[in-house]
């Protein structure tokens, strides 16, 4: 590194850039959705077109960006996503300015920033991939983990305050200049950033190189059953967040911070989960960790069904929640991790934007099929069919592990232990 800069300090930076974009994505959390509300009087289905179709469609224009980042140093991509998403972000607040604001831009921004965020958190993969060794993938993914509960917990009650306060418009500007740090701090990691080599008998970009990832995917017996079993996992759950606030705030009668409280303070449960993750691997093996906690994680959401009026219904969702964000932050950095070491160098960005783009897909046809069935069958019953449905994911989840770890490329040397 020809700058000295050592692995911890280069880490240290990537870790504050991407706690800072993370906060103010949170921060913002629903934004789009209450300024269509607030300021533009958007009906109903204008509403939910902004919250599924935008992340949906930033997903597909992701998709070619893969292949396009894997083969160039991922720290400048990083930045310049940081500054495509400030740069849309800053455009809401001054077309509110100037009263030119419409549903329309609203969209083109959401699906801006989805494209943008899937291309940022693949770099993010690959370049975690580079600067720290195999040995403190797991310890990196953890961070990555507790910075993501921390920012769910924190970001959407204070977000919401902000909005009370000072407008509608204050999220959209925090989250705006939460990019433009996460950048700058980006600019001071530092050291000299790997540019991966194409392969000679590729001097240029194919068509057919935009299904790289999902064939690397589908042909491995490590990564295969991983993905098809987190993009069930997570569209079913998602699927089902919408109809327990209908059921909640409606037919229960949960005033609207009770059901923000219900969820902010089970994201303990993803603080613990995520730094637990390493000592269970040490003691257990990353196999069955991925088994247990994976299996857990499908458990929990069909309790929602029983979910009844006044305290004791606030507390079993809470109970519920907690048991499910829980396992859920023990299994995804140590699901990262496996990922990262089943999966070269040259291959990564590519393998990282599929499994997102598939994910968010997943998820918004799943939420708009899920919508449909509550709408014949109610909120309950359509909870505990995604609850059922979920009893059955683990069977996907891989009972071996298939193959053995990849060394394509030599180790950085190791972070410091800080007990994460």
């Amino acid at each position: 590194m020809g700058d000295g800069r050592t692995p911890r300090w280069r880490f240290g930076w990537l870790w504050a850039a991407y706690g800072i974009s993370t906060f103010g994505t949170r921060f913002a959390f629903d934004a789009f959705a209450l300024i269509a509300v607030l300021v533009l009087d958007a009906p109903p289905a204008q509403v939910s077109l902004l919250a599924a179709v935008g992340p949906a469609v930033g997903a597909v224009l992701a998709v070619p960006l893969g292949p396009w980042v894997e083969f160039r140093r991922k720290r400048p991509v990083m930045i310049a996503t940081d500054l495509v998403r400030c740069a849309v972000l800053f455009s809401v607040p001054v077309a509110y300015a100037l009263d030119a604001l419409t549903v329309g831009q609203l969209l083109a921004v959401s699906v801006t920033v989805a494209a943008a965020d899937i291309t940022f958190h693949a770099a993010v993969g690959a370049y975690v991939k580079e600067i720290v060794p195999k040995e403190d993938l797991l310890r990196a993914n953890g961070r990555f983990e507790s910075t993501n509960w921390t920012a769910t917990m924190l970001g959407p009650p204070l977000g919401g305050a902000a909005i009370g306060w000072f407008g509608p418009m204050t999220t959209v500007v925090a989250d705006a200049v939460s990019y433009l740090l996460s950048a700058g701090a980006l600019g001071a990691v530092g050291g000299q950033d790997r540019r991966p080599v194409r392969p000679a008998a590729q001097t240029r970009l194919r068509a057919g190189d935009l299904l790289d990832g999902w064939r690397y995917i589908l042909a491995s017996p490590a990564l295969r059953p991983l993905f098809l079993n987190t993009v069930l996992v997570n569209g079913l759950i998602m699927a089902s967040s919408p109809l327990l606030i209908v059921l909640m705030v409606g037919p229960l009668g949960f005033a609207p911070w009770q059901y923000g409280l219900a969820f902010a303070v089970p994201c303990l449960g993803g603080l613990i989960g995520a730094r637990l993750s390493r000592r269970l691997v040490a003691r257990f093996g990353s196999q069955r960790v991925l088994r247990v906690a994976g299996t857990l994680r499908a458990c929990w959401p069909l309790g929602l069904v029983f979910v009844g009026p006044g305290t004791a219904g606030l507390a079993l969702v809470m109970v519920i929640e907690f048991g499910l964000i829980t396992s859920v932050g023990v299994f995804n950095p140590v699901l990262a991790t496996r990922r990262l070491e089943r999966t070269p160098a040259d291959r990564v960005v590519r393998t990282l934007s599929a499994w997102s783009a598939t994910s968010k897909a997943a998820i918004a046809a799943l939420t708009a099929l899920w919508g449909l069935l509550a709408a014949f069958t109610g909120p309950r019953a359509a909870i505990g069919g995604a609850g059922l449905l979920l009893l059955v994911t683990p069977l996907l989840l891989p009972r071996h592990d298939h193959d053995a770890p990849r060394r394509d490329e030599p180790a950085p040397a190791p972070l410091p232990a800080d007990g994460a």
